[in-house]
C-alpha cells in the first residue's frame, strides 16, 4: 500500500508540474487579439514575447497594451494611483518583442497563435515553430472558425496542440473557450485550462466543432436573419428590435453583423459551407454576398445593412 500511495503521489506531483510548467508565453501576431492575450497574460504574472513582423507593428502594440493597462491600473488601484504605476511598469517589465519566430519559441511554455483566419498560412507557421520550439513546449490557436485539427496537423505534436479561442476585447471579456482535437492529451488540455484560469477567464470546454460554442450558435442566427429579411418577412430594423426586446439580446442580428463586419461573417459561413456543404445552415446567403462585393461591410466602411456616420 504504501508503495502504491508513494506512486501515486509521485504520478499527482508529476502531472501538477506539468501543468504548473506554463511561465513563458509566446504570441504570435500584435493584432487586437494577439495584443490582448499578451496583456492578459502578461499581467497575470507570465513573462511574454510578443511576435509580429516589423519592429514598426510591434511599438504600435506596445503603445497600444500599455494604454490598455494603464485604464486597467485607473479602475484596478482607483484609490492607489502609486500601486497603479507599479502595477503598469510591472506587467510592461514581462512583455518583450521579437519578429523572429524561430527564436522566440526557444523557451517557451506555451506559444499562442492569433494571426490571419488563413489555414495554409497558419500550417506553415506551426510547421515552422514545431522544428523550433522545446518538445514540452504547448501550441494553441485563437481561431474563431477553423478547424484546430487542420491546423496541428502541420506539427508532430498533435497531443500537445489545442485551441484557445479568446473574445474581443481581450482583457474585458471574461469567456474563454478550450478546445480539444481527440490527439491532445489529458495534461496538455489541463494546462491550457489552468492557463485559462491563471488569465482570470472563465473557461468553457468543446470539441473541435465548426465555430466552437459561441460562433457555431451566433453565425447561423445571424445568417438566419439575413434569411428572414431576403424573404421579406420582416425589416432589419424590426428584426433587431424584436431580438433585442423580446430575447434580451444587447445588440440585434444586424447591428451585430455590421459591427463584426459583413466580409468576416461571409468569410466565416463559406469556410464552413466548403467543408460541409450539405449543411442547411451554413449555405451561403446571395444579400450577404451582393453587400460584400459592394463594399459595403458594416462599421468599418461607414455602411452595411445600416448607414452609419464616420
Amino acid at each position: 500500500m504504501a508503495f502504491a500511495a508513494k506512486i501515486i503521489t509521485r504520478s499527482l506531483s508529476t502531472s501538477a508540474t506539468r501543468q504548473a510548467a506554463i511561465k513563458h508565453v509566446t504570441v504570435i501576431g500584435s493584432g487586437l487579439m494577439g495584443a490582448g492575450i499578451a496583456q492578459v497574460a502578461a499581467q497575470s504574472g507570465h513573462t511574454v514575447t510578443v511576435v509580429d513582423m516589423t519592429d514598426e507593428i510591434l511599438q504600435k502594440a506596445k503603445g497600444s497594451i500599455q494604454k490598455s493597462l494603464a485604464r486597467v491600473a485607473k479602475k484596478k488601484f482607483a484609490d492607489d494611483p502609486s500601486g497603479g504605476e507599479t502595477f503598469v511598469k510591472e506587467t510592461m517589465g514581462r512583455l518583450h518583442m521579437a519578429t523572429d519566430p524561430k527564436q522566440a519559441v526557444g523557451s517557451a511554455d506555451l506559444v499562442v497563435e492569433a494571426i490571419v483566419e488563413n489555414l495554409e498560412i497558419k500550417q506553415t507557421l506551426f510547421s515552422l515553430l514545431d522544428e523550433n520550439a522545446p518538445q514540452h513546449t504547448i501550441f494553441a490557436s485563437n481561431t474563431s472558425s477553423l478547424p484546430i485539427h487542420d491546423i496541428a496537423i502541420s506539427t508532430k505534436r498533435l497531443d500537445r496542440f489545442g485551441g484557445l479561442h479568446f473574445f474581443n476585447p481581450v482583457p474585458v471579456m471574461k469567456l474563454l473557450e478550450v478546445i480539444r482535437i481527440p490527439e491532445t492529451s489529458d495534461d496538455t488540455f489541463n494546462s491550457l485550462m489552468g492557463f485559462g484560469k491563471a488569465v482570470g477567464k472563465v473557461t468553457v470546454q468543446c470539441k473541435d466543432t465548426p465555430g466552437f460554442i459561441v460562433n457555431r450558435l451566433l453565425l447561423p442566427y445571424m445568417i438566419e436573419s439575413v434569411r428572414m429579411l431576403e424573404r421579406g418577412d420582416a425589416s432589419a430594423k424590426d428584426i433587431d428590435i424584436a431580438m433585442k426586446l423580446g430575447a434580451g439580446y444587447p445588440m440585434g442580428p444586424f447591428e451585430l453583423c455590421d459591427y463584426v463586419g459583413l466580409d468576416t461573417t461571409k468569410f466565416v459561413i463559406d469556410g464552413w459551407h466548403k467543408k460541409h456543404p450539405e449543411h442547411p445552415l451554413f449555405q451561403p446567403s446571395p444579400m450577404l454576398d451582393k453587400l460584400v462585393a459592394e463594399g459595403k461591410l458594416g462599421m468599418k466602411t461607414g455602411e452595411g445593412f445600416y448607414k452609419h456616420g464616420k
